[in-house]
């Protein structure tokens, strides 16, 4: 994770100050502008690279920088590679200044036609930026930012990075805001888990609906393209040693391809229909909007709904959600969707329902709850328990320790898997103790990561008996009758065998000798040392 990159949260922290001392105190409002100006630094790169790309083919290529822009309010039409990154930030300060504000943003919000998301949704973004000086610094230390990561990427062999998710988790981490609402971001190597798990394939349609800057489905994105690498190159050696062809271990332990390995433009237009998420945050809105447009995703299906109102109706439209919806307490009993039965207003529960109802039948969710979620007796809880067992095939809980989410909270939660339309036979228990990074709120890197031993054990679980499962062990299955006959408790410590060891104590007789013994010793030294002073 680049947070633990020394040299890049300086220039973060360098960046948010210049925000805050010139006049843009709002956390999400310098986070918002932040991501503006790697918006469009990203999207310069991106269009040069695919010039290169179809000049090297000798494919076609129009460049979303040809030909003439109209700037709004006049006449005057400028040439759009005027409006790149890379020409502009040689203006002049002041001209700059004018230049970004008058004809750069307009042209960066109608990016992709009237008709689009991401032109709906920027409509009424507002570019703030108070004075010339704060505009060259921010594009200076942005600068500095993409080289160091890009160094970060060469030499940790990351091929595939989520930039501006990187840029908003450490921004994140540096209010005191971070979590409010539990709005906060998961940890790319938790999303990278739980993509292995539900295995996303070319073709699927995947969503979340509370995406955030929309994470699990770059996650979704990036395994599917990996995939697709790893099954174009069969008769390779095994790509378990991260030696295969185009692919490599991260520094998470998992296989992980360069995107233009294997991204033509029929795999291309296929992907671009693939994600859908939703938020009731616009500005996460923007955030994702401009997060998958930056990773190759030109139109990406990311909307302003709140997926648990009465204005939400796509139910069984999707095979795999990935998810971490926000533990956010209650919502209005009025505003809840007639489709969810549970009898409840916590959307901590109310998500997984939705979740079930937005699954294809057949179709496969990974979500995180927190643990009252898997254990708490209310009739609520326990309700949505059987719904997932009785009228889905629960396939893994997965305990993960409360430091996963430090910073921004300390919660304990679990991660479910389940498929709808299966049938739960047994359910598959895994102790998640460590994540690979320390659990405070520093969390540094660690050697220790059970997150490639989940993936194994997980792919595995179909060979393991419940009678060989070890419940002394990290993992083991539960048979569905056992958890019906525990109300449907998910936790796992309801089920996990703890081994004590039995500590053998000595006799007081034998423990007041030696203390006597202890006690002599002490006074002959106390009067040696008597002896000396005098």
């Amino acid at each position: 994770m680049l947070q633990n990159n020394a040299t890049l949260k300086s220039l973060i922290d360098k960046l948010w100050q210049n925000f805050w001392e010139g006049g843009i105190a709002n956390p999400l409002t310098a986070i918002e502008q932040i991501t503006y100006l790697i918006f469009m630094k990203r999207l310069d790169d991106l269009e040069a690279k695919r010039e290169r790309d179809a000049e090297f083919t000798g494919e076609k290529y129009a460049s979303r920088f040809k030909g003439k822009f109209t700037v709004p309010g006049s006449n005057e039409k400028i040439d759009k590679n005027e409006l790149r990154w890379s020409v502009f930030k040689h203006k002049p300060a002041d001209e700059m200044l004018l230049h970004v504000q008058t004809k750069v943003f307009p042209f960066l919000k109608d990016l992709n036609g009237e008709t689009s998301p991401f032109t709906k949704h920027m409509a009424n973004a507002v570019f703030i930026m108070p004075k010339a000086s704060l505009l060259v610094s921010a594009i200076n230390i942005v600068e500095d930012i993409f080289k160091e990561i890009e160094k970060d990427a060469t030499e940790g062999g990351h091929a595939f990075q989520d930039i501006q998710g990187d840029v908003y988790e450490m921004l994140l981490s540096e209010i005191a805001t971070a979590g409010k609402n539990g709005q906060f971001r998961t940890p790319r190597h938790i999303i990278k888990l739980m993509a292995e798990l539900v295995a996303p394939q070319l073709g699927q349609r995947i969503a979340d609906p509370a995406c955030g800057t929309g994470g699990f489905l770059l996650g979704a994105y990036q395994y599917i393209l990996t995939d697709l690498v790893r099954k174009s190159h069969k008769s390779s050696s095994p790509l378990s040693s991260g030696e295969g062809p185009g692919v490599r271990l991260d520094e998470d332990g998992f296989e992980r391809a360069a995107i233009s390995a294997v991204l033509t433009q029929k795999i291309k237009s296929i992907l671009d229909k693939s994600f859908v998420g939703y938020d009731i945050d616009t500005t996460m809105v923007r955030l994702g909007l401009m997060n998958m447009m930056m990773h190759g995703i030109d139109e990406p299906k990311i909307d302003y709904k709140d997926t648990l109102s009465k204005t939400y109706n796509e139910n069984s439209q999707f095979d795999i959600i990935m998810a971490n919806p926000p533990f956010t307490g209650n919502i209005d009993k009025g505003d809840i969707n007639e489709s969810l039965q549970l009898p409840t207003t916590k959307t901590e529960l109310l998500f997984v329902e939705r979740i079930y109802n937005m699954l294809k039948m057949g179709g496969t969710a990974a979500v995180i709850v927190p643990s009252g979620v898997i254990q708490n007796s209310g009739k609520a809880f326990e309700t949505l328990r059987k719904l997932i067992i009785e009228q889905a095939e629960l396939k893994a809980v997965i305990a993960v320790p409360s430091g996963v989410f430090k910073p921004y909270a300390g919660v304990s939660t679990a991660i479910l898997i389940f498929t709808k339309g299966g049938e739960t036979n047994h359910v598959w228990f895994y102790d998640m103790q460590a994540d690979g990074y320390t659990l405070d709120d520093k969390r540094n890197k660690i050697a220790e990561s059970d997150l490639p031993d989940i993936v194994k054990r997980y792919k595995e679980r179909v060979t393991l008996s419940v009678a060989e499962g070890d419940r002394k062990q990290k993992y083991f299955m539960v048979p569905k009758k056992e958890i019906v006959e525990n109300s449907y408790d998910l936790n796992l410590s309801t089920y996990k065998v703890e081994e004590y060891e039995e500590v053998q104590y000595e006799k007081p007789k034998v423990i007041f000798k030696k203390l006597e013994s202890l006690e002599k010793s002490i006074q002959s030294g106390l009067l040696e040392l008597k002896e000396l002073v005098q």
